[in-house]
């Protein structure tokens, strides 16, 4: 049986780069190209030099984890061990899938050669096959992930949020509202909901008064007319009341700590409500899901190192 490398090395950047895609979409990961070609340039030179060897110090499973490892390093750079770990397992789930998806289509086109060396197969199919196998695989195991994520847990529905003004902080949890919509009418900023008492923190009990009286058209007094420039009228059809108006203040910045991530906002808007959102206090805030899951293409999004 002939065996071109050249082939081989074209099939491994090929399956390589789409298990690392995919790991990177699975895992919400920033993904950069060139970094994930030079990633699966890397593993596929591994392959190479493992099919060519007869040192069995290639085939051996702490070599692929080193490989793995490194592989996962390049392509995503993930900032902690905990990180990285997640990313490899991960990269490894996804790479039984799309075995698993190859040897489907493998067994029903039945190549006249195939050749296993150091656990690398070799066969007499097209390239086409091995590509089609990473594509079905990469679909049927981001399909299985969003299921899974769907299901999410009780502790996965709360986050914790540090909201700052004037060099003042107050630390809430939040809960993740997927219904919570709510953007200033004028400028479009998120709103998060947050209960009034864990507003008094930052912002002083006579302002919020006086802001109120701002609300209802009352006159307001000296001391809050440096918040005046702040203040946002936010329209909103829920929280036990029709067609009613909550209180906003923009605030300089919201950290959000989520899932071992944190997450910074410049531009967001405090909606200031005036009664308990949870009997129990378990929370005291609620937060939209696309500010938790907020992307680095957001203009008040902005991902920061733990």
């Amino acid at each position: 049986m002939t065996v071109y490398l050249d082939i081989v090395l074209l099939e491994n950047i090929c399956m390589n780069y789409i298990i690392l895609f995919a790991t990177g979409v699975i895992n919400k990961t920033k993904i950069n190209q060139i970094k994930l070609f030079l990633s699966s340039l890397l593993g596929s030179i591994y392959a190479v030099v493992s099919f060519l060897s007869n040192l069995e110090i290639y085939s051996t499973v702490i070599i692929k984890i080193l490989v793995s490892v490194v592989m996962i390093n390049i392509a995503f750079k993930p900032e902690t061990i905990k990180k990285c770990i997640k990313e490899i397992i991960i990269f490894y789930l996804t790479s039984f899938c799309f075995g698993g998806c190859a040897f489907f289509l493998l067994y029903y086109i039945r190549p006249q050669d195939i050749l296993m060396k150091n656990g690398i197969y070799i066969g007499s199919y097209p390239i086409k096959v091995a590509l089609l196998g990473g594509i079905m695989g990469f679909i049927v195991i981001n399909i299985a992930f969003k299921i899974v994520k769907g299901r999410i847990s009780q502790n996965d529905m709360f986050c914790k949020i540090q909201i700052t003004l004037k060099e003042k902080h107050t630390q809430v949890i939040a809960m993740i509202d997927t219904g919570n919509l709510l953007k200033d009418p004028i400028t479009k900023f998120p709103v998060i909901v947050v209960e009034e008492e864990k507003i008094k923190n930052i912002l002083d009990e006579k302002v919020i008064k006086e802001l109120k009286n701002l609300l209802e058209g009352k006159e307001t007094k000296d001391f809050a007319e440096e918040y005046l420039s702040k203040v946002r009228l936010i329209p909103f059809a829920s929280l036990g009341k029709q067609n009613g108006m909550l209180l906003g203040i923009k605030v300089d910045e919201v950290i959000i700590e989520f899932d071992e991530d944190k997450k910074k906002i410049k531009d967001v808007i405090i909606g200031i409500y005036d009664k308990k959102l949870c009997k129990n206090e378990k929370y005291n805030a609620l937060i939209g899901l696309d500010l938790v899951q907020g992307s680095e293409k957001d203009e008040y999004y902005r991902k920061i190192k733990v």
